[in-house]
């Protein structure tokens, strides 16, 4: 299946116009944007997904700044239209690099490209997928009963059942999942469960968790990479099956649940594309390292400041996890997925997680 990307070419050239009729009407150009910050993110009813508010900041020529960012935003707008034209694609940090060709629209850093390339999706609600423009790093790896569909670079399509077909490693989401891309062709399962390191997921796969009960494990790879982000989102839809996140305990780990449940900040205008708001927190929590009593670490200042912002996040206000963060502030301490080896390596997989799963009235059929 060929995308037809008529629409994005259009919204492209829409931006150009903009600036092209602010200078006919001898008006100084200028782009709104939404402001991307916490305090700017509210929560979509309709949606359930955080989204972001009505705060704007401007991007105006009237600033030097301003006015390279708007030619920055003119180049890369052309890079893109002639990617698509000739049916190429680019990583981000190629982007980066072809722009020290466009003199004084060259980016100073890679950050900043990618915040641009970010701010075209917001003013164009198109996403990086359809900019022909994807990620350096390779995708989070899954194991479970799916059989994906995948086209392939020769443009066939080829199934992949991600049990039989493929080695412990797993089957690798690629950058795009979208449906010209991806299909799922068919999934027996009960629930995904999403995982932070990928320690603990050879760990499960090693321990035949995904047979023994009935689940699609996937590996997160840390802060989920979008397509993987996606990925779950399609399947958890899809096929309607809960998504569980087992993570460390740390409020890094609660930022990784944050962005596949609510939605990222830096992400939040396409927050409905990669969240999945039924998603429940499965551990390891603050209550976890007393109940079970797990090997610990020290809180850095910086995990303390991390704790203590995240009581102000609007994404963490419920009851649960205003209890834990203020319990682990009160313990002082964060422990490790791994932290459970304590007991074994069968322990994670014989007792912890069935227990949790049980809490959670999720038991195997």
């Amino acid at each position: 299946m060929n995308k037809d990307y008529s629409n994005v070419l259009s919204k492209l050239d829409m931006i150009a116009a903009k600036i092209y009729d602010d200078f006919e009407q001898t008006k100084i150009p200028n782009i709104d944007l939404p402001t991307r910050t916490k305090a700017n993110i509210k929560f979509n009813d309709k949606l359930n997904v955080w989204k972001y508010g009505a705060n704007t900041t401007e991007r105006s020529a009237k600033s030097l700044d301003g006015a390279y960012m708007l030619l920055r935003t003119m180049y890369m707008a052309d890079f893109i239209k002639e990617m698509i034209k000739v049916k190429k694609s680019s990583t981000l940090r190629e982007m980066y690099y072809i722009s020290e060709g466009w003199d004084l629209a060259k980016f100073h850093s890679q950050n900043e490209s990618n915040l641009l390339a970010e701010d075209l999706e917001v003013i164009t609600q198109c996403l990086r997928e359809d900019f022909k423009l994807r990620p350096e790093e390779d995708g989070a790896r899954v194991i479970g009963n799916i059989t994906i569909e995948e086209m392939t670079r020769n443009n066939t399509k080829k199934k992949i059942h991600c049990q039989d077909d493929v080695g412990d490693a797993g089957y690798s989401i690629p950058y795009n999942v979208e449906p010209e891309k991806l299909t799922i062709k068919g999934m027996d399962a009960d629930f995904i469960i999403a995982i932070e390191t990928g320690g603990m997921f050879d760990r499960l796969v090693e321990n035949e968790f995904d047979t023994s009960n009935r689940s699609i494990l996937v590996h997160l790879k840390g802060q989920p990479a979008r397509s993987t982000r996606r990925f779950i989102k399609r399947i958890s839809a899809e096929k309607n099956l809960p998504v569980l996140v087992f993570t460390d305990c740390d409020p890094w780990s609660y930022r990784i649940f944050a962005s596949l449940a609510y939605g990222a900040i830096k992400t939040a205008h396409i927050s409905e594309y990669l969240a999945t708001p039924s998603s429940q927190y499965l551990g390891v929590t603050p209550s976890d390292i007393e109940n079970y009593d797990l090997p610990t670490d020290s809180l850095t200042k910086e995990d303390i400041n991390a704790l203590k912002s995240e009581l102000t996040d609007p994404r963490f206000q419920d009851s649960f996890w205003k209890e834990e963060i203020k319990l682990q502030l009160k313990l002082g301490k964060k422990s490790e997925q791994q932290a459970l080896a304590k007991y074994g390596l069968d322990y994670v997989t014989d007792t912890y997680l069935p227990e949790k799963l049980a809490e959670m009235g999720i038991t195997k059929k």
